[in-house]
């Protein structure tokens, strides 16, 4: 070739190589998700469908605050990691600064009537699991995380 370049010459932009395996697994389970959704769902809404009809009953009220809470929590949380880890870069504390609001409020949510020593027990795991977690993942294992 007369420019120099060689199928055998491989580029890598670091700017981008940490985001080769996510895609790839985004795209893998949105395949699978699909694969699963054909498979299994129409006999799944016809089962659901003939308990509702053969036992006369209405089925179960939707909790739409913790469904709809957890939607909202963790589509914020994935929307500010990486916009809170390009303010301290190479460090992963988007990951840290995120994850441990992220644990708490999710976890308030699912608590019915929190008693303070389930608030106190909420906030260390809240802070105590991301930390542990970015610690083994960030700082042993040199992970790239956001």
């Amino acid at each position: 070739m007369a420019d120099g370049s060689s199928l055998l010459k491989v580029t890598i932009d670091f700017d981008q190589s940490h985001l080769f395996f996510p895609n790839i697994i985004h795209w893998i389970l949105a395949i699978l998700a699909i694969l699963i959704a054909i498979s299994y769902g129409p006999k799944l809404l016809r089962k659901a469908k003939s308990k509702v009809d053969k036992s006369g009953e209405k089925a179960k009220k939707v909790d739409w605050l913790r469904l709809l809470g957890t939607l909202v929590i963790t589509i914020v949380y994935f929307s500010l990691m990486e916009s809170v880890g390009d303010i301290f870069p190479n460090m992963g504390l988007g990951f840290l600064l995120t994850s441990i609001p992220f644990m708490f409020l999710l976890s308030m949510l699912y608590v019915h009537e929190p008693t303070r020593r389930e608030f106190v027990t909420i906030s260390l795991s809240s802070f105590i699991s991301p930390l542990v977690a970015w610690y083994v993942l960030a700082q042993v294992f040199n992970i790239s995380l956001p």
